[in-house]
């Protein structure tokens, strides 16, 4: 069976999803982020997560080798930060975006949840790298509505 690209990425678009930023430091000690929604627990025992990102991503190589990483549940007010990181060319965190992490690894100011991981295992799945990451920690903000992606577009719980 032939399957059109648009018609399923249309289809999948249907699935609402949060929005992440995942932000690790890179090669030359610079903390780096890019927009997901391709987030998913895994585990609870031991405690594991996993996102997938592009093979053609223009920043493959650094987040398909860290060996820790953030995930960063993005809050409802932030959509400007998701926008901010979902553009090519310009990955580098700016600095009043982030601080450190207990684990190392640059932590999204006022994120709904973050989970600190470890890298846990690669897998490849067709034009994505399914990266597995072992929770070292968490932050997560006693308040706040998560910011959600539906058929293209922000949306939000009511």
């Amino acid at each position: 069976m032939n399957m059109d690209g648009r018609e399923l990425r249309n289809a999948l678009g249907r699935f609402a999803t949060g929005v992440c930023v995942i932000s690790t430091i890179d090669k030359q000690g610079k903390a780096v982020g890019m927009t997901a929604n391709s987030f998913s627990s895994v585990s609870l025992d031991p405690p594991l997560v996993l996102w997938s990102l592009q093979n053609n991503s223009e920043i493959y190589d650094t987040f398909a080798t860290a060996r820790r990483f953030a995930i960063n549940v993005l809050a409802s007010e932030q959509v400007e930060l998701s926008n901010d990181y979902a553009r090519k060319g310009d990955h580098q965190l700016s600095p009043g975006h982030y601080c450190l992490g207990r684990h190392g690894s640059p932590v999204i100011r006022n994120a709904l949840v973050t989970f600190e991981c470890q890298l846990e295992s690669t897998h490849q799945g067709g034009d994505h790298l399914i990266i597995i990451g072992r929770v070292l920690g968490m932050l997560s903000r006693p308040t706040g509505k998560p910011l959600l992606f539906h058929a293209g577009a922000y949306c939000e719980l009511r």
